[in-house]
């Protein structure tokens, strides 16, 4: 069910920074930028590696639990089709941590849960272009 490993989103406190330092030190791209009511998220390409990104989400209502360092935030799967892997990891025991998935501003589908040891976790399905 599961096609690859989508992305992992890092906890910054200082956007440009951040931007910065992914994009100069390892050569990251910016794919897209993006905020809502609470935070500013901004998804980061490498053109030798398609389809894995790094997302990095700055809070702009802080969150309690999280540590004073910088802390990786989830794990991401790519799926096919997110309704058919939402059926079939409930029919395997996985409860997910809302009743449908989310859709964001550019048409991609994601829904969260939690893996054994409450580490979060995440599927995506990419709008199909």
């Amino acid at each position: 069910m599961i096609k690859k490993v989508e992305h992992v989103a890092i906890i910054v406190t200082d956007m440009e920074k951040a931007i910065s330092y992914y994009s100069n030190m390892f050569g990251f791209t910016l794919r897209t930028r993006r905020q809502n009511n609470s935070r500013e998220m901004a998804f980061l390409k490498l053109d030798q590696q398609p389809g894995f990104e790094i997302e990095l989400i700055r809070d702009l209502v802080l969150q309690d639990e999280y540590f004073e360092r910088g802390i990786v935030n989830h794990l991401a799967f790519t799926v096919d089709n997110i309704e058919d892997a939402v059926h079939f990891y409930n029919e395997k025991g996985i409860s997910f941590n809302s009743e449908t998935y989310n859709i964001a501003n550019d048409g991609t589908k994601t829904i969260f849960f939690y893996g054994p040891n409450r580490e979060l976790l995440q599927l995506v399905e990419r709008e199909k272009l």
